[in-house]
């Protein structure tokens, strides 16, 4: 069985509803998915499905590149993790894609008080970044990161940042970027990345793997990103699955509470 350990599945790409999203992850051999918040105002949306699924699970926090809703507090966010459904903070980081240097302070303040949340609450973390890495490693090493650890989501970063990430206890996690013919250098790094620290995630809507490159991505589809670092580090597919699958439950301990 696989597991998807990151997807939106609450966006409107899903406006049919999730039936036939979980009848689509029953077929490919998706036990459970992580349903991550991008923000506030849609958090309710996020937990109502970990409430109805049993299968499904949250997270709560606000995106980097979210600048509009209400800005998160240390108290908020702990209050609100303290859901059983609730199985981590995030995602948080920081993404300069569209930002000038002199524009970033916010972004940099929102990520510490994510850790402070987390680190408080003692929930993992969900980390996204972008064109961000060397501010990210030096924030999540300033706020002590390490001592609740996490996952370093849709990884597209070089093998020295994983490392990094990796020695402060953090996971690795894969997309369906993983499946490109372009992302050579990503290759090279699923292939170094020890089978125990490792995840697979869709983030869909987004990032659909091959075969399915170009259209909206589904947590069904995470089994092409197991079957991608199967071939790439020559084991069998049966092993990235229980391998991942085993991750997913040790970072996100409350999943196997709740």
């Amino acid at each position: 069985m696989f597991i998807d350990s990151h997807c939106h599945i609450d966006f409107p790409d899903f406006s049919e509803g999730v039936v036939p999203v979980l009848a689509n992850m029953r077929a490919a051999q998706v036990s459970h998915a992580l349903c991550v918040s991008v923000n506030l105002e849609n958090f309710p949306r996020v937990l109502a499905l970990a409430k109805a699924h049993e299968n499904l699970f949250a997270s709560v926090g606000v995106h980097p590149d979210h600048d509009q809703g209400r800005e998160p507090s240390v108290e908020e966010l702990v209050g609100l993790s303290a859901h059983p459904r609730v199985v981590a903070i995030g995602e948080t980081g920081l993404d300069y894609y569209r930002l000038q240097r002199e524009e970033v302070d916010w972004q940099r303040a929102r990520f510490r008080t994510h850790i402070r949340a987390a680190c408080a609450a003692g929930k993992p973390l969900i980390i996204h970044t972008r064109n961000a890495a060397a501010d990210t490693l030096a924030i999540m090493a300033e706020e002590g990161a390490a001592a609740t650890g996490g996952v370093m989501h849709c990884f597209t970063e070089n093998w020295a940042v994983a490392e990094a990430a990796l020695a402060m206890g953090f996971y690795i996690s894969f997309s369906g970027i993983v499946t490109f013919k372009s992302a050579k250098d990503l290759k090279e790094v699923a292939r170094r990345v020890p089978l125990e620290r490792l995840l697979i995630e869709t983030d869909s809507p987004y990032l659909a793997p091959v075969p399915h490159r170009g259209k909206r991505n589904e947590p069904a589809y995470v089994r092409h990103v197991a079957e991608e670092i199967a071939a790439l580090k020559g084991v069998a597919l049966e092993e990235v699955a229980a391998a991942s699958s085993h991750n997913f439950f040790a970072l996100f301990a409350a999943a196997g509470q709740g």
